[in-house]
């Protein structure tokens, strides 16, 4: 069931969550958890579809935040709040609210979203593209006691995760971590089953992968040896090997699906190491709500390797004003003007000498 508002406000939406529910026959709330999705227009399908998905294992309130871009001078300077209200069916196992800002509400989508969470529950905020340097102290992020991002999807990893690692708040956490969960788990069975000391690592992916890089600093991290970085044609994460004191471990995946384990004086072994979608890593850290203490310390190691990166420009998703065509036209005499000037300019003609 949907349900469209159209220039509303918080309590009308509420209201309508509460009409919805009843008219589905589904008065009572069963939800775990409200998460928010702040993310634009081009990329809200999936979020939503991977969030519906996770929904099946974690029953929630989604409040998915899209920041319209202003056209016309009206809309720069008033506000409006546009609600699409899914329940049942059309909203997986939980609720989901699609809010749509203009105008200057896009500055303080907190104060729409504060009275939407569901009371006594965990709130998870997402951003699936181009979060916020420092999560924590994101207006929406600050209501949340986890914080997901994905420095996979921004312009340059590595410069992302360096700015993670200095603004690293408890509640943090990235999908690029949660996509190496098991081959994590594949690394530490490996070695559980060897009596021997590990003397250097390679792990070998894409470059740039900002998955590669955690892997290999979660490596640095706990066993203490030199971790090379190599490149490879992908996709993403295609193997990590061992030196160690009792010959080679080495775990191999080269076409994204299955991986071969191979320990010394053992018979190789072909392991299910699939690339997840995002549904599958955004209900794996729906799963945990307190501080990932090993994603820090890894994240903590890197930092002088990653230094060296100048910081990223902040991507808050705030909305660009687009000029109308009025305005283009009353600018335009005037771009003329300027052009015709630097044409007659002496400076310009001593400089072609």
């Amino acid at each position: 069931m949907k349900i469209d508002l159209t220039d509303t406000t918080a309590s009308k939406i509420n209201k309508a969550l509460v009409d919805g529910r009843r008219a589905i026959g589904t008065p009572a709330v069963g939800m775990v958890l409200t998460l928010v999705i702040v993310t634009d227009e081009e990329n809200a399908y999936d979020a939503l579809k991977a969030a519906g998905d996770a929904s099946r294992e974690h029953p929630s309130r989604t409040l998915v935040v899209i920041r319209r871009v202003s056209r016309t001078l009206r809309d720069r300077t008033s506000s409006r709040l546009d609600a699409e209200v899914r329940v049942g069916a059309d909203a997986g196992s939980g609720e989901t609210v699609v809010l749509r800002l203009y105008g200057e509400v896009c500055d303080h989508a907190q104060s729409v979203v504060l009275p939407l969470l569901l009371p006594d529950a965990p709130v998870v905020v997402w951003w699936p593209v181009n979060g916020p340097l420092d999560p924590a102290r994101d207006p929406l992020g600050a209501l949340a006691q986890r914080r997901v991002t994905d420095s996979y999807a921004c312009e340059d990893p590595l410069r992302e995760l360096a700015a993670r690692a200095e603004a690293y708040t408890p509640g943090d956490t990235d999908l690029a971590w949660t996509r190496i969960t098991p081959w994590r788990s594949l690394l530490a069975a490996a070695l559980d089953q060897v009596t021997c000391e590990v003397r250097s690592v390679e792990v070998v992916g894409e470059e740039s992968n900002p998955s590669c890089e955690l892997l290999a600093m979660w490596l640095a991290d706990r066993l203490q040896v030199p971790v090379k970085r190599s490149v490879s044609a992908g996709p993403g994460l295609t193997a990590v090997r061992l030196d160690t004191t009792c010959g080679p471990i080495a775990l191999d995946r080269a076409d994204g699906r299955l991986a071969t384990l191979s320990i010394q004086g053992q018979p190789e072994r072909a392991v299910a190491l699939k690339r997840r979608e995002t549904a599958e890593l955004i209900a794996e850290e729906l799963r945990r709500l307190d501080p990932d203490d090993t994603y820090a310390s890894a994240l903590r190691h890197g930092v002088p390797r990653l230094a060296s990166a100048p910081a990223p420009a902040d991507f808050a998703q705030e909305p660009v004003a687009v000029a109308t065509p009025e305005e283009e036209a009353v600018k335009a005499p005037a771009g003329r003007a300027a052009a015709k000037t630097a044409r007659k300019s002496p400076n310009r003609k001593a400089a072609a000498k």
